[in-house]
């Protein structure tokens, strides 16, 4: 039988975001953001669990609260316009039609008209021929199921865990542009797409269109997980210390890779009546007990029922779980069957596959229609129980900022923008952007952190990289930085009397020289005197004029050292300098190696990259003079003056510096005071500083590491760790990481997609938000390494 759509259709109005249909069955609809997938621990499992307990007791009896999610395949859209430089459109082309399952959520509160009757698959406004309520109740009717649906959405939105949210007639209603949930449903269609008109077939099975439609029940209690809560163990991510938690109704969620509806039905029961139904089955049960062991085991099940209803006044239920999945290929349907039973399974439940009585379940999930439902496919129960079966996760979600790093999805690899720096700042989650990076060898710690430089200077930042084993030469030559190492060829060249186009000689420029030539002429355990440190401010005070009138002569250690030896000797002779107050003797003796034709001749006198504060990109290259008595502290001197020169002078600029391995050879020449000092303040300057180490013994032992770095680092990388795993105590102590967090960490790349290649990375911010991403790059970006 052929019927047309609008003579059965049960909606018969939508405004300010309520459905009427056409039985007197008000509908109140949101819209409904869950976690992330893989980001909820235990303890909040339970207690987003408690929150729709909460808040279904709210509801009075005769209620119907319809969850129904969707999960729909779609495929990655390159967009080459935005991408800028060669670098960015090879990652667009990288994942470009790359698929993923993309989640959205809404629920629906019905409260039907009490002068219905109860529905069932005999009696279903599908198979009515005409549906006319009776009598429409008074406007307060429907003024206090408003109050008691804004009171259900704030206890849900209370628990900080889910946001919530009315939807509007034009969401629910189709535009020109854009289809609405009503028609969507009734076509299974995104909403992204053009609208399609699609004729329904119930003649065998459900057919939409070209879709082939499978409709698999929860709907008996005998076929219910004997036990059930608000989280189950993931066995893939899980290991023999550590559990790796999901949600319990998880697998009919995100699990599932194709595209399907979960619909969650809870019916709100009056408790008297249903008290009153039970003591007279649990009556007729004891009469017939002697002739059946089954009626024996009913009747004490449906009594410990009413004890437990009774004695810890629990809120009874009818509920209903369905999955609809559909495909255009029907060779394609053995497969999808035998997946959601797989996925049923898993939750130790036994699902039933709907034919006769799928018309009516397909209509009833109409959004607006569940009052509509067949009462005989439900099953009663608790609210808590009810709860578990609700689907607590969703797919993962982009920052909205600007700035961010691009990752992938860990279920399916899609490019996600995470934003790691100022999102978590202006939300209040970190308090600084300062990071810090532990991954072991081979975990992938360069190939992230190159990753996030390259997307630092992409975003206009200003970068300074201290490094030891040559991790960052290609990417520097690549965005065209400065390159310092040290070679016999090419031995390390610097310029620190040069000022820059932008640059002045201010009290930070002259401190900086002045530390140089202290640390060339004294000894570490040497002191200075007062007067010693006067003088040379004067001295290089008195040579940046001599500059100024003289016009043609270079700024470089070798003038400087001229001026010392004719003009500044003139003058300290002049005003009778004595030798105790100032040995200028012996200070020209000391530093006669670093003028040209000494042995370090070569390294102040650089008239090449001598752009320091202009330049956004400089590494130094620490690996061959990180043992060197003076190379060494004149290198780590000018690291110091450089970025301090850019944190206080390149205002309304990012600037981060980043110390590899070498933070382990600086902490020997005093340069530990430097880096306290810097992870403390360099937030107030729009600074971040990164320490990047790979031995969980060099946390342990360094107590600078201890004090100043993870205690000012908020934002806590971390690569596999499976090779320290037995001793991940230790590391979960230092770093404050939480039993959650640990499980995050130990999981790391436990079931990664053979067919891809990437490695997984643990992020931490404020020890609030924790995630687990792909690090995952394109081919030419991946060939950027050394």
């Amino acid at each position: 039988m052929v019927r047309e759509a609008n003579t059965v259709y049960p909606i018969m109005e939508v405004e300010g975001g309520r459905m009427l249909s056409t039985m007197g069955d008000l509908t109140v609809a949101f819209s409904v953001e869950l976690p992330e997938l893989f980001s909820l621990s235990d303890l909040e499992y339970e207690s987003l669990h408690q929150s729709w307990v909460r808040a279904i007791r709210t509801l009075p009896s005769g209620s119907i609260v319809h969850k129904q999610d969707w999960f729909l395949r779609g495929k990655y859209r390159a967009d080459f316009a935005k991408a800028e430089g060669f670098l960015s459109r090879s990652s667009e082309r990288h994942f470009s039609e790359r698929p993923y399952l993309e989640h959205s959520c809404y629920l629906m509160l019905s409260r039907p008209n009490p002068d219905r009757s109860r529905p069932s698959s005999l009696v279903s406004g599908l198979l009515r021929g005409s549906l006319v309520p009776r009598e429409l109740q008074q406007d307060r009717w429907y003024d206090e199921f408003m109050e008691i649906s804004e009171q259900f959405a704030r206890i849900l939105g209370d628990s900080g865990l889910i946001g919530i949210e009315r939807m509007s007639s034009e969401s629910l209603l189709s535009t020109g542009r854009e289809m609405g949930l009503l028609e969507r449903y009734l076509n299974l269609q995104n909403g992204g797409e053009l609208p399609l008109l699609r004729d329904i077939d119930f003649s065998k099975g459900i057919r939409v269109g070209d879709l082939h439609c499978q409709l698999f029940s929860l709907c008996d209690a005998a076929d219910m997980p004997s036990l059930c809560g608000s989280r189950i163990d993931f066995e893939k991510y899980s290991t023999d210390r550590t559990r790796f938690s999901v949600g319990f109704a998880s697998p009919l969620g995100m699990m599932l890779p194709f595209d399907h509806i979960y619909n969650q039905y809870v019916f709100v029961c009056d408790p008297k009546r249903t008290q009153q139904e039970l003591e007279r089955k649990r009556l007729r049960l004891q009469s017939l007990s002697v002739y059946s062991r089954s009626n024996l085991l009913t009747r004490d099940a449906t009594n410990d029922f009413l004890n437990e209803s009774l004695s810890q006044h629990r809120t009874p239920v009818r509920a209903h779980f369905n999955v609809l999945a559909w495909t255009d290929s029907p060779q394609s349907l053995p497969n999808l069957r035998s997946s959601l039973s797989s996925a049923i399974a898993q939750m130790d439940a036994t699902g039933k596959q709907e034919t006769v009585g799928a018309p009516q379940v397909f209509w009833a999930g109409i959004p607006g229609n569940a009052s509509d439902f067949p009462m005989n496919d439900t099953f009663l129960t608790f609210a808590e129980q009810a709860s578990c079966m609700l689907n607590h996760e969703s797919s993962s979600r982009s920052s909205i900022g600007p700035v961010g790093i691009r990752l992938g999805d860990r279920m399916s690899g899609k490019p996600l923008h995470v934003d790691i720096s100022d999102e978590p700042m202006e939300s209040g989650v970190c308090t600084n952007r300062n990071k810090f990076v532990l991954g072991p060898s081979g975990s992938g710690k360069s190939f992230f952190t190159n990753h996030l430089v390259r997307t630092y200077h992409h975003q206009g930042s200003h970068l300074v990289l201290v490094d030891v084993g040559h991790s960052y030469k290609g990417l520097c030559d690549l965005l065209g930085g400065y390159y310092f190492t040290y070679t016999e060829d090419e031995p390390v060249q610097f310029n620190p009397f040069h000022i820059g186009m932008g640059d002045s000689l201010d009290t930070e420029k002259k401190e900086s020289i002045k530390t140089l030539l202290l640390a060339l002429w004294k000894k570490d355990d040497e002191p200075f005197r007062r007067s010693e440190y006067v003088a040379l401010s004067n001295a290089i005070t008195g040579y940046y004029r001599y500059l100024d009138s003289q016009g043609d002569v270079f700024a470089c250690f070798d003038t400087f050292y001229d001026y010392l030896g004719t003009h500044y000797l003139a003058v300290l002779r002049k005003e009778r300098v004595k030798l105790e107050d100032f040995d200028v003797d012996n200070f020209l003796y000391v530093l006669r190696p670093f003028y040209s034709g000494g042995e370090f001749g070569h390294l102040l006198n650089s008239r090449n990259n001598l752009d320091l504060l202009g330049q956004r990109m400089i590494v130094f290259e620490l690996d061959s003079i990180k043992d060197h008595p003076i190379l060494f502290p004149v290198v780590t001197i000018i690291i110091m003056e450089v970025f301090i020169s850019k944190m206080r002078k390149m205002r309304g600029l990012r600037k981060v510096i980043l110390i590899e391995e070498a933070w382990k050879a600086l902490m020997k020449e005093g340069f530990a005071s430097y880096i306290q000092y810097l992870f403390k303040t360099v937030r107030k300057f729009f600074g971040e500083a990164i320490v990047v180490t790979q031995d969980i013994e060099d946390i342990i032992a360094s107590p600078v590491v201890k004090q100043a770095i993870i205690n000012n680092s908020d934002c806590k990388i971390l690569l596999d760790q499976r090779k320290y795993q037995n001793k991940f105590d230790q590391v979960q102590q230092l770093l404050g990481l939480t039993d959650k967090e640990k499980s995050m960490v130990l999981s790391l790349n436990r079931s990664n997609d053979p067919k891809v290649r990437y490695k997984e990375v643990f992020i931490s911010l404020g020890g609030r938000v924790s995630r687990i991403y792909r690090t995952e790059v394109s081919l030419e970006e991946y060939l950027v390494r050394p």
